[in-house]
């Protein structure tokens, strides 16, 4: 309010050099401190300025100078469109090219910022030159300096497939994978997710990822004691196994889905969320992919993020992989129905508190459609709600006429009494599916457990005359 934004613009072409360090120094973190004041920055014609004169200058006003770009990035895809406009992306390249670990640092943060907001800035620092120069950012010694290339690698590839190939193109994966098994938590969190954002795009890039020879060794990252580098390592595997059934057959004979279940038992929250919908993805391929979870005890460990996690997304993501698993075939459905997880589904299902409870039904019906197994099937008789009931009483309709020793067990256990309680509207799916179970069934046997028949039996008792 005092207008210090416009004292401090002259001070940038000052003789002395620390005072020009300084007023870009602060001109930096008031930019960073406020969208208004980044904005204001831009209208004074500051940036200009700023980068006027900055291939002469020395190493600690380059860092001054990235800075004060990064922190105007940093608010809004507009501002970053309007330093670029002012020439910045060239600076910032001579600067990744500086002897000073520093300057290369602060230059790579500045890409970063500007490329995270879309997919035509990160274009135009691709076309700037910048993507060769940060994968030698990786080769220097500096943790810093690698951590932040890394980041600015990841925040390039995440908007398309063409920058990720801009990417593989310049050498990136190879350097990225290697870095894998280096000590440093933040670097592995930076490098696994710049991997992962280059594997999601398509089939090919996924495939140049795994050939980077990324298993057996980033299995080892869902065992970290940093959470962040678990959930990003359970991400890249998961960006892999989504594509094709031949990726996700790679995932399971490297150990990624027993890796994925340890995973997710030994965390909380949102760091169980990639390696959920990784299981369930691994499941969606095919058949045998589908039991190879399953034979791993995918099943209670998806079963108890739905007990356990507060967040209706991460039930509803193991909601989803469960539906994966059990609607593959019979078998499929029977081990599903075994780990009793048909009436936590159908609890959440009911919950109107639940926001995903929709997930829920959807699931619920579709591993319902495949399971015969039928002693898991009867709870549900009593306490399902229509549109789940009619499931339940379609598969008692597809087995019963076939199995006889079912039919004794369904009349021993009290399900067929719960049937004849049910009110179906004539004509109803619901309807055809009572008469198929009834027709399994002697009528007299149907009628003594219809409700009411005791006291008609009861008053044929009092009319009775002995002889």
């Amino acid at each position: 309010n005092s207008g210090v934004v416009s004292l401090l613009k002259p001070l940038l072409l000052d003789v002395i050099p620390t005072i020009q360090q300084n007023a870009a120094l602060a001109l930096g973190r008031l930019a960073n401190s406020s969208q208004d004041l980044a904005e204001a920055m831009v209208k004074e014609n500051i940036i200009p300025q700023l980068l006027c004169t900055l291939p002469e200058q020395n190493r600690f006003y380059k860092k001054a100078a990235a800075f004060v770009l990064r922190a105007v990035a940093k608010h809004s895809s507009q501002l970053a469109e309007a330093i670029v406009e002012c020439g910045a992306l060239e600076m910032l390249v001579i600067c990744l090219e500086d002897f000073d670990p520093g300057v290369k640092e602060a230059a790579s943060w500045a890409l970063s910022y500007i490329a995270r907001h879309n997919s035509e800035l990160s274009q135009a620092v691709v076309e700037a030159g910048a993507a060769p120069l940060l994968v030698l950012c990786l080769q220097e010694p500096e943790v810093a300096v690698q951590r932040i290339a890394a980041a600015a690698l990841s925040d390039i590839a995440k908007h398309a497939p063409e920058l990720a190939q801009a990417l593989v193109d310049a050498g990136a994966v190879a350097h990225l994978a290697q870095m894998i098994l280096n000590p440093d938590a933040k670097l592995k969190r930076q490098v696994l997710s710049a991997l992962s954002q280059t594997a999601k795009h398509s089939v090919e890039l996924a495939e140049l990822v795994v050939e980077a020879e990324i298993f057996p060794v980033v299995l080892t990252c869902l065992k970290h004691s940093d959470e962040y580098v678990k959930k990003n390592g359970a991400t890249l595997i998961r960006e892999i196994a989504k594509h094709t059934p031949e990726l996700s057959q790679l995932v399971v004979n490297a150990g990624g889905v027993a890796a994925g279940i340890d995973c997710i038992g030994s965390s909380r929250g949102a760091v169980r969320l990639p390696a959920i919908m990784m299981l369930g993805y691994v499941a969606a391929h095919s058949d045998n992919l589908a039991m190879a979870v399953i034979v791993s005890k995918g099943i209670p460990a998806l079963c108890a993020c739905l007990v356990e996690e507060e967040e209706d997304h991460i039930r509803a993501a193991a909601a989803w992989a469960l539906g994966q698993l059990g609607s593959r075939s019979a078998a499929h459905a029977r081990a599903v129905a075994l780990a009793n997880v048909l009436p936590v589904l159908l609890a959440l299902a009911g919950d109107t508190r639940v926001a995903q409870d929709l997930q829920m039904k959807a699931t619920l019906k579709s591993i319902l459609q495949k399971c015969t197994h039928l002693p898991a099937l009867e709870p549900l008789l009593h306490d399902a709600p229509p549109s789940i009931l009619k499931h339940v009483l379609g598969q008692f309709s597809k087995v019963l006429p076939h199995d006889s020793k079912a039919r004794r067990l369904f009349v021993t256990t009290g399900a067929l009494k719960k049937v004849q309680e049910i009110e179906a509207e004539p004509g109803s799916l619901l309807q055809e599916y009572i008469n198929t179970i009834n027709n399994c069934f002697p009528e007299e046997i149907v009628r003594y457990y219809s409700p009411g028949y005791s006291e008609i039996l009861l008053e044929r008792v009092e009319s009775y005359q002995p002889v």
